[in-house]
């Protein structure tokens, strides 16, 4: 493996758009294309990938075929996650054969792992370099490493806090993912992400605050706060606290975050959730379970009393609060009995939505060397069942919004009706809904004219 130069983030940045600039005096404008697979801390992180490229004088390109730069920003946290990014990175083959100028880089959870890495080394000798997500800034300087040398580089195990004053290029003026912390210390038996995010490690309050204020300055309508456990986050404040100052912030906006965990909810956090006056009327709470016995295996660190009264108190605290969770089927071992827990659970809570997932072993975690993996007939057949029960709550739950009057944030057009807008209530329930582009990005009044299971529909109140 070749040994990546030595050079600092500005200096590599400005070597970068040295080369990129004598191309355009040669009529070349050198363009970049990323692609994204995952969550929105993946969504976050390409946002600054795109900042770097914008600062190193990379132009946008439309499609894979017409770039000089691609990055990949991939995701570990189920398999079939990690064979889509590697059949799309297989199709970028005879791409780099017509042009073999083009650089490839792959990004993201899956390159944190050593054996992906190994992979893409060995299997895919048209990729350029690879970089953990801890260590993104140091993309320019793997740039104009192989710009320089035509090496391969391969970052692995590579910690870094240089995430913090990166360029950010964010595709949606009203919307922004602010990130206030990353990696995870919960080590849940079936989850990767501690090993390919790191420990956790929380920005600093005045940094974030500035951030969002910056962005409310500038015009964006919704902020979601991101974390891989959002509200374990912790630097001179705790995060009820640096909710709630962000929520006194003056204008015209919604504050979303995600994700929580059952065991950080607070009395405080709710009372902060309840009495909010931008905090989102919504909660995700990750159940994975309604079984003790597998919490205990999944090492959740709460059992189902203590999640039915975090659920129960969010409920008393703010009685229209939209809940939604995530679920996983067919964790090893799991007996029909533990899944009827799960079901009973989910009659109980009575979610909005619900992500559920087919369990799926991730290499090197202690969950994949169990024993009693449970076949997958089993787990098809009660991923089916729970779908079902959860998808005749969600109807008639969102029956509810029938006839009423919400405010909605207009998000963008449909892809199927030019003439149909899609946006979200202040509880994050996606609306269709008849609008003009002059909507996007504003807050408007939608009388609610029909549900459906995952949906609803209105009109505009003028």
């Amino acid at each position: 493996m070749v040994q990546l130069p030595s050079k600092d983030q500005k200096e590599a940045i400005e070597a970068v758009l040295l080369h990129n600039n004598k191309k355009r005096e040669e009529g070349k404008c050198p363009l970049a294309f990323i692609v994204t697979f995952g969550c929105q801390q993946n969504e976050a992180d390409s946002e600054k990938m795109r900042g770097l490229c914008d600062a190193m004088g990379y132009g946008r390109a439309k499609t894979p075929e017409e770039s000089d730069l691609i990055l990949v920003n991939t995701c570990a946290i189920r398999q079939h996650a990690e064979l889509k990014a590697l059949s799309t990175i297989g199709r970028y083959k005879h791409i780099k054969t017509k042009n073999p100028s083009l650089i490839i880089g792959v990004c993201g959870c899956m390159t944190a792992e050593e054996h992906r890495v190994d992979e893409l080394k060995h299997r895919y000798p048209y990729v350029d370099f690879t970089t953990p997500p801890s260590a993104i800034g140091r993309i320019p300087a793997l740039l104009d490493a192989v710009l320089r040398c035509r090496h391969r580089y391969f970052l692995l195990n590579e910690q870094s806090d240089a995430l913090e004053g990166l360029p950010i290029a964010r595709t949606v003026p009203h919307r922004a993912w602010v990130s206030i912390m990353y990696g995870c210390n919960n080590f849940c038996s079936y989850c990767i992400v501690p090993y390919v995010r790191g420990r956790e490690r929380s920005r600093a309050r005045a940094s974030i605050v500035n951030e969002v204020k910056a962005l409310l300055a500038g015009g964006a309508k919704e902020i979601t706060l991101l974390g891989q456990n959002v509200n374990s986050y912790k630097s001179d404040v705790d995060f009820p606290t640096l909710l709630e100052e962000l929520d006194g912030l003056e204008g015209e906006f919604i504050l979303r975050f995600m994700t929580s965990h059952p065991k950080d909810v607070s009395s405080r956090l709710i009372e902060v959730v309840a009495k909010g006056k931008h905090i989102e009327p919504h909660f995700h709470l990750p159940l994975q379970s309604g079984s003790d016995r597998i919490l205990k295996e999944m090492n959740r660190h709460y059992d189902k009393k203590r999640y039915l009264s975090v659920a129960s108190a969010l409920k008393q605290a703010k009685p229209d609060i939209v809940l939604t969770s995530d679920i996983i089927v067919g964790f090893p071992g799991e007996t029909e009995e533990d899944f009827e827990e799960t079901l009973s659970v989910v009659r109980q809570v009575e979610f909005d939505s619900v992500f559920s997932f087919i369990y799926s072993p991730r290499k090197g975690t202690p969950a994949a060397k169990m024993e009693e993996q449970v076949p997958p007939h089993i787990q098809s057949e009660r991923f089916a069942r729970l779908v079902a029960l959860q998808n005749d709550i969600g109807k008639e739950k969102n029956m509810l919004y029938e006839g009423r009057a919400v405010r909605v944030l207009v998000d963008c057009l449909s892809k199927n009706d030019p003439e149909i807008y899609s946006g979200r209530t202040d509880g994050g329930k996606l609306v269709h809904l008849r609008a003009t582009r002059d909507d996007i990005g504003q807050f408007v009044t939608v009388h609610i004219e029909r549900a459906a299971t995952f949906e609803l529909f209105g009109s505009i109140v003028k």
